[in-house]
């Protein structure tokens, strides 16, 4: 995998365009194949997970077309999916092989669902125990990949109480849920990010939603039908969340970014950075395909004041799960630096994002203290060094940005996995630095 070298920075400047958002995406082309009719799917995301959904799809018998940045599916219902000539390669994705596992549980035939060296080693009986709830057969080596869906068993609805903050599990028994009999409930004690239902209901499906003070309940029946809808995704904010920490913290900087999804349960990001004087400001909020979306602009007018509580933990983790790599690198550059706890679930990512990001700021000088369930870093001048992407995109691309702030070179060691959600990204990297 190739190295990039990464050099400090004054600032960055520009408007730039982000990728569609990946889980988004991933959605999309599971229920537009469960439509009846043609979706075209405007803004896909180019993540080579998103394209590994696809190619699945493709091998149950999806027809799918890509023009540009469009993707088109002929649907073919919720039962219309072909037994596959061989296994479902789900590749790095864990958000494939979970979301996938629900909609071959209620199919007629056996399938397996295979994945790489980091997938195969990522925990599965978190979908496995719910879906063996609802009727489904399903054998795995050990709650880890392959897992053998063995397919003709009709599904029941269940209620399930989520132990665990994901919406991968949510929405694998959600989609589960729509080949079963009767009623399926999810119950969520912390809320995550609810595209799933917000897609459902963009393709006509009923889902019933309840929000009380300590719980959301999630319901939804399996007798319905979806029907085909043209999508347009908005831009990936945990993409953007790169260039947003780099503006506010360069001086000088000015970051446009426009079309960006500002869906509650993803935004946080937002209200974190501005909790600590970042300059952000959002234009031409508007709804799209269910979606709030809008244009966002980061001005390096950052002043760094110790918050009262310089503590990100409890349920706003979920929100900012994806964004937290580079907000351990934000933390770098404000007064008090950033505690960040209740993040466990960051140890069974694509790496174990806790001691990958641990590793690589203190390579880069800073102070670091690594806990079970998170880490805290203090304000530390960086300097360059050369660090491993430990086959993360999310790591790579946050210590890029780690480059910019540092003192000397920067070496990436296998920055090209920053492919698999942002292809383009050292790029589009580059063309903004000044």
């Amino acid at each position: 995998m190739l190295n990039m070298k990464i050099v400090s920075a004054r600032s960055v400047r520009g408007k730039i365009q982000i990728p569609g958002d990946k889980s988004i995406s991933h959605r999309a082309g599971l229920l537009a194949a469960m439509c009846e009719g043609t979706t075209r799917i405007e803004n896909f995301a180019t993540a080579a997970d998103c394209h590994t959904t696809l190619s699945c799809l493709e091998s149950l018998g999806v027809t799918i077309r890509v023009e540009d940045s469009a993707v088109i599916i002929d649907g073919i219902g919720k039962t219309g999916f072909r037994a596959p000539a061989g296994s479902l390669d789900c590749g790095n994705s864990g958000t494939t092989m979970r979301q996938l596992a629900g909609v071959l549980a209620g199919q007629h035939f056996d399938s397996v669902l295979i994945g790489d060296a980091s997938l195969s080693k990522r925990p599965m009986m978190r979908i496995i125990e719910p879906l063996a709830a609802m009727g489904a057969n399903i054998v795995s080596d050990d709650g880890h990949a392959p897992i053998h869906v063995n397919g003709g068993n009709r599904l029941n609805g269940i209620e399930h109480e989520m132990k665990i903050a994901s919406a991968q599990i949510k929405s694998c028994i959600l989609l589960a849920g729509l080949l079963a009999n009767g009623r399926t409930t999810v119950i969520e004690h912390i809320p995550t990010r609810d595209h799933t239902e917000r897609m459902l209901r963009w393709f006509g499906i009923d889902v019933a939603v309840k929000d009380d003070v300590d719980r959301k309940v999630i319901s939804i029946e399996g007798d319905q039908m979806l029907t085909s809808r043209d999508l347009n995704i908005p831009g990936d904010i945990s993409s953007g969340a790169y260039f947003m920490i780099a503006a506010a913290c360069l001086p000088e900087s000015s970051i446009e970014i426009e079309n960006v999804g500002l869906n509650s349960t993803r935004s946080a990001i937002i209200d974190v950075l501005r909790r600590f004087g970042a300059s952000i400001t959002i234009t031409n909020e508007r709804v799209v395909c269910n979606e709030p979306v809008g244009d966002l602009k980061i001005a390096g007018q950052f002043e760094s004041t110790k918050g009262p509580r310089n503590v990100l933990d409890g349920k706003i983790i979920a929100n900012i799960i994806d964004e937290i790599p580079i907000l351990a690198v934000f933390g770098t550059q404000i007064n008090g630096g950033l505690e960040i706890r209740d993040a466990e679930e960051l140890r069974v990512k694509e790496s174990d994002r806790i001691t990958a990001t641990v590793e690589n700021l203190r390579k880069m000088g800073a102070q670091v203290t690594e806990f079970a369930d998170g880490f805290k870093v203090e304000k530390s001048d960086l300097k360059g060094a050369r660090i491993s992407s430990f086959g993360d995109h999310r790591i790579a691309m946050a210590f890029a940005v780690a480059g910019l702030f540092a003192a000397g070179k920067t070496e990436i060691a296998g920055a090209t996995c920053a492919d698999i959600s942002f292809p383009g990204f050292f790029e589009i990297l580059r063309s903004v630095v000044r």
